[in-house]
């Protein structure tokens, strides 16, 4: 039967959306609460962003706010870590995990399990080996990391926290496993080949590990040179020259160490040009609400002043910058849980320390502006946009829209007829 053009192009839309959203990747946004246990424990009190209503149950509160993940960090044998790293949080064994990591389960939230691989923090300046690993050859730690990463992953399921997401590594930018501290380190450069066959092998084992025990989730490398696109290329061209398996790049971004959101977008662009097969994540995040430090590499408090204001300003910034970058499918605020208020700072301190990049404010418990604009990552998850009437963008920082037979059709601006249509490579739904 012969049908008219205008329900043909019709049905030809409606098949191109569901498509789409059927092979569109899911998106999440939440935050590492690795500390949120603590903070309970030692009597902090939260409260929502008026003041007023108190807070009883911390992750219903983030559920609420439309926040589908959290993210856990894990350290071999954190007993052994010093006194400074207890200090700044290092608390967290196998056993703390496995409840937090029930709690996030049955909260309904995806779990994003951040193996360190270390006694204490593991960062691109420190990925020093666990004391009990120390004297290990380099082919009994293969065995070990994968034994280790195998047996914890098992322990997890069985505690009914099963991972969904897993890093291999925190901050690998350099190589993991060095050795002791003070001892000669295996560090790896992308200027040199040195130890690379090694520190790939060391992935490799976590990752066959994680793909046995956990089939299901998703394994992310996790680096932070988003300041150096040179090096972050060349360290991923390097996973893939010796065949790490894995689905997700992950990065830090922090805009007082890694530049304001010009730098972000062409440390994507880099990336997405170049791994187009993997998805990317930014695993961590974060911007000051009070005392900045002096010695920032990058002050960006001209344009987001260093207050509640201008944290929700650049979340909304960021946010803005993310979804201008189709493969990116994950957004975490670290320690967004921190919170003295309510702490007896002589006997109940969590941290020696406050962290000011949280989205809880340290003096009075309030819940700052910016952690109810995360959910806003979401916004395109679908993979297609809305553009209605009521939106009004200047001519000049409108951008043009495409049929999707790839016909430009003039700007937004325009107002388009209803439809579907393309705009800064997403689809947009016109109301």
């Amino acid at each position: 039967m012969k049908r008219p053009i205008f329900l043909i192009l019709v049905l030809s839309a409606l098949l191109l959306m569901q498509s789409s959203a059927a092979g569109a990747a899911v998106k999440y946004v939440g935050g590492d609460i690795s500390l949120l246990p603590s903070y309970e424990s030692n009597g902090a009190v939260y409260y929502d962003t008026d003041g007023t209503t108190q807070i009883t149950d911390l992750l219903s509160y983030f559920k609420n706010l439309g926040h589908n993940a959290m993210r856990v960090r894990l350290f071999v044998e954190p007993d052994n870590a010093d006194s400074e790293a207890k200090g700044e949080g290092v608390v967290q064994d196998l056993d703390y995990v496995k409840s937090l990591g029930k709690r996030i389960k049955d909260a309904g939230f995806a779990f994003l399990l951040d193996f360190h691989y270390s006694d204490t923090w593991a960062d691109p300046a420190k990925q020093y080996t666990p004391a009990d690993w120390a004297s290990l050859s380099d082919d009994a730690l293969y065995t070990k990391i994968y034994d280790y990463t195998k047996e914890t992953l098992q322990s997890l399921i069985d505690a009914g926290a099963t991972p969904d997401f897993i890093q291999i590594g925190n901050e690998i930018s350099y190589g993991m496993l060095w050795g002791v501290k003070n001892g000669t380190l295996k560090k790896c450069y992308t200027s040199s080949t040195d130890n690379w066959s090694r520190f790939t092998t060391l992935l490799s084992k976590a990752s066959a590990a994680c793909r046995e025990v956990c089939p299901d989730a998703k394994i992310i490398v996790h680096t932070e040179r988003v300041a150096q696109t040179d090096v972050l290329k060349a360290f991923y061209d390097n996973m893939k020259s010796y065949g790490v398996d894995y689905d997700i790049i992950g990065l830090s971004y922090y805009p007082v160490w890694h530049g304001d959101l010009k730098q972000l977008s062409t440390a994507l662009n880099t990336l997405e040009n170049n791994f187009s097969d993997k998805d990317i994540w930014i695993v961590e995040t974060g911007y000051y609400y009070q005392y900045q430090p002096n010695d920032a590499y990058y002050d960006l408090s001209a344009t987001y002043p260093v207050n509640g204001d201008g944290q929700c300003a650049f979340t909304e910034a960021l946010i803005d910058t993310l979804n201008n970058h189709s493969s990116v499918k994950g957004l975490f605020w670290w320690h967004m849980e921190a919170n003295e208020y309510g702490l007896d700072w002589a006997t109940k301190r969590v941290t020696d320390k406050w962290w000011d990049e949280s989205l809880f404010d340290n003096n009075n418990g309030k819940a700052l502006k910016a952690i109810k604009v995360l959910k806003n990552f979401l916004s395109t998850g679908s993979g297609i946009g809305r553009l209605t009437n009521a939106e009004n963008a200047s001519a000049e920082t409108s951008t043009m829209l495409y049929s999707l037979s790839g016909q430009c059709i003039g700007r937004e601006t325009n107002r388009p007829r209803h439809g579907i249509y393309v705009s800064r490579g997403k689809k947009i739904m016109a109301e």
